[in-house]
C-alpha cells in the first residue's frame, strides 16, 4: 500500500487507469494489424490503379462517400427521434472502419448500438432499430438485383457461378440450419420469451415508423440508394480499368455477389464478397486477371482508403462520448 499515491483510495487505482483513451488506440492497433496481414492485396490493388483513368477513379471515391449519407438516412428512419445529423454521419463513417475488422457486421452494430443509447434510446427499442436496418439494407439490395434482372435478363450468367449438382446439398443445408435454428427457439424457452418480447417492440417500432412518410422515406430510399452506390462504385472501377464487361452486367455482379456472400460472416464481407464477385465477373466476360484487378481497386477505395481516417473518428467519437 505503501507504493499507492496518497490521494488514490484503496480500490479506486483500477478507476484511474486511462481505460477511454485504451479505447481511443484499439481501433488504429487493430488497423495497423489489418493492413499488416493485408499488404500484399494492397500493393497489387494499388499499382493497377496507379495507371487507371483518374476520372472514373474520382468518380468511384464519391460514390463511396454518398453511400455513408444513404447509410444515415437509412439509420434515421429506424427510429421516431431525429437524430443530430452530423453525428450520425461521422458515425457511419466510423462504423465503417469497425464493420471491417469485426465479421457479420458486429462492428458497425455494436458502434450504432452505442450512438443510439447515448441519443437517449432504450437498449430494446436501439436493438430493434438495427434489426429493422438489416432488414430493409437486404431488402434493399434483393430487390434492385431483381429489378436489374427483370430489366436486363441476360446480365447475370448462372452458369459456373454454382457447380454442378450443387443446387440441392446447399438448399437441404439451409433447409436443416432453418430446421435447426427453429427447434432451438422452441425448445428453449427463456430463448422463446425473448425473441417474442423482442418481436414485439420491434413490430411497434416498424408500424409507428410507417405513419411517418419521411421516416418511411428515409429507410427504404437509403437502403435502395446505398446498394445502388455501392454498385456505381464498381461500374466506376470497371471502366477506370477498361474492364470488357458492360456496366450493367458488373452492377448486377455486385449485387448479385453480395446477396450470395451474405451468408458468409467475414468481416465486411471480405473475402467471401470478393471471391463470389470476381468468379460473377468472369463469367461476365472478363478475365481473371482483369477481375481480379478491378476487385482489389474497388475495395481499396471502399474500404482500405477510408479505414485509417475511420478509425480516428471512431477514437475521436469514443473521446466525445458520442459512441
Amino acid at each position: 500500500m505503501a507504493l499507492l499515491h496518497p490521494s488514490v483510495p484503496p480500490g479506486g487505482l483500477l478507476r484511474r487507469l486511462p481505460v477511454r483513451r485504451i479505447l481511443m488506440v484499439l481501433p488504429l492497433v487493430a488497423v495497423g494489424v489489418w493492413v499488416v496481414l493485408h499488404r500484399s492485396l494492397i500493393v497489387s490493388g494499388g499499382r493497377e490503379l496507379l495507371t487507371a483513368d483518374r476520372f472514373w477513379l474520382l468518380a468511384a471515391v464519391t460514390a463511396t462517400g454518398l453511400g455513408w449519407v444513404a447509410v444515415s438516412f437509412t439509420r434515421q428512419g429506424t427510429v421516431l427521434e431525429r437524430l443530430p445529423a452530423g453525428r450520425l454521419l461521422a458515425t457511419q463513417f466510423a462504423a465503417g472502419a469497425a464493420n471491417h475488422l469485426l465479421p457479420a457486421g458486429l462492428g458497425a452494430g455494436a458502434v450504432n448500438l452505442r450512438f443510439l443509447r447515448r441519443c437517449g434510446l432504450p437498449l430494446s427499442r436501439s436493438s430493434a432499430s438495427l434489426a429493422l436496418y438489416l432488414l430493409a439494407e437486404s431488402v434493399g439490395r434483393v430487390v434492385l438485383l431483381l429489378v436489374l434482372l427483370a430489366a436486363f435478363p441476360r446480365a447475370l450468367r448462372l452458369d459456373g457461378l454454382v457447380p454442378d449438382g450443387a443446387v440441392l446439398p446447399l438448399a437441404t443445408a439451409a433447409a436443416g440450419a432453418v430446421a435447426a435454428a427453429v427447434l432451438v427457439l422452441f425448445a428453449v424457452r427463456p430463448l422463446r420469451r425473448l425473441v417474442r418480447d423482442f418481436l414485439r417492440v420491434a413490430l411497434t417500432e416498424a408500424r409507428s415508423l410507417h405513419t411517418r412518410p419521411a421516416r418511411a422515406l428515409a429507410l427504404w430510399g437509403g437502403s435502395l440508394a446505398f446498394p445502388a452506390l455501392q454498385a456505381a462504385g464498381l461500374v466506376a472501377v470497371a471502366l477506370a480499368l477498361d474492364v470488357p464487361v458492360p456496366a450493367v452486367h458488373v452492377a448486377v455482379a455486385y449485387l448479385a455477389a453480395s446477396v450470395a456472400a451474405a451468408a458468409v460472416p467475414t468481416p465486411g464481407g471480405i473475402g467471401s464478397v470478393d471471391a463470389a464477385l470476381v468468379v460473377a465477373l468472369v463469367t461476365a466476360g472478363a478475365s481473371v486477371a482483369v477481375a481480379t484487378s478491378a476487385v482489389l481497386g474497388f475495395r481499396i477505395i471502399t474500404v482500405w482508403l477510408p479505414l485509417v481516417p475511420g478509425a480516428l473518428v471512431l477514437g475521436h467519437l469514443v473521446r466525445r462520448r458520442v459512441v
